[in-house]
């Protein structure tokens, strides 16, 4: 694996007590989902539209954790690629892979680097991956060279407001907990993990900086049966029911 950098040290020594905590045991049931959804709530993909038609197409996965999108992905005639910095989650993704029959390359890297050519996907997704553990200023022009000429870039990640709003203890308030001006690299009390949340402008201008246009921008609100989440306290679905608690984002590479 190539050189990392300090912050992508951090999350993987979090996401290594994250995967042994919870999410080597969540992987199977993820995996075995016969439908794509998104985000805490599981918001259905078939209501949203915002991935397209993924047949035939190589997809990269950035930030793919256990890998059960590219599993989904996969299930579609896709042919996803998938691209982790913590040794743990790609372990459980290739049990799975094992488990469910399922194969696909996997590979250890940071998002800010992939080691592998230019041009040679279709679509680059990440939800919760590299769309909130990488510097935006670093993963998203290694999307765009990844990515062939009119290759859509799909990403997830919490709102804006869900951050402004966050408290340092526990979910998101009714109340501004910060300010939005110089918003981007985060940290949380206790947690040794390091996060990135830029504002909706900054992040509007750095995806057309580098060479894509946005097509798409889908604020989500938890379905009518949504239950708060037993693990991830981020959001509470009252608080989620009146203001959006995560966002997908659709663009696309010029040429």
């Amino acid at each position: 694996m190539t050189e990392i950098s300090e912050d992508a040290r951090r999350n993987r020594e979090g996401w290594t007590r994250e995967n042994a905590d919870f999410t080597d045991a969540q992987a199977g049931t993820s995996w075995a989902a016969t439908e794509i959804t998104w985000g805490v709530f599981g918001v259905p993909e078939a209501s949203l539209g915002t991935l397209g038609q993924v047949r035939d197409l190589d997809v990269i996965e950035l930030g793919c954790g256990t890998a059960y999108v590219s599993a989904w992905l996969a299930r579609r005639g896709a042919r996803p690629v998938g691209v982790d910095v913590t040794p743990a989650q790609l372990a459980t993704a290739r049990r799975c892979q094992r488990e469910f029959g399922i194969d696909f390359p996997l590979i250890e890297a940071s998002a800010e680097d992939v080691p592998l050519p230019s041009a040679s996907f279709d679509l680059a997704v990440s939800e919760y991956g590299a769309s909130i553990w990488c510097d935006p200023h670093r993963w998203i022009p290694e999307a765009h060279r990844l990515l062939r000429p009119h290759g859509r870039l799909w990403f997830l990640r919490n709102s804006t407001l869900s951050i402004l709003c966050a408290s340092d203890v526990g979910p998101p308030t009714t109340a501004l907990q910060r300010p939005q001006r110089g918003l981007g690299r985060l940290t949380w009390p206790g947690e040794v993990t390091v996060e990135w949340q830029l504002p909706h402008g900054e992040m509007f201008r750095l995806l057309k900086r580098t060479g894509f246009d946005v097509v798409d921008l889908v604020e989500l609100y938890p379905p009518d049966d949504a239950v708060d989440h037993d693990h991830y306290d981020s959001f509470s679905v009252d608080w989620a029911r009146k203001w959006p608690c995560e966002e997908i984002w659709v663009a696309e590479k010029r040429h």
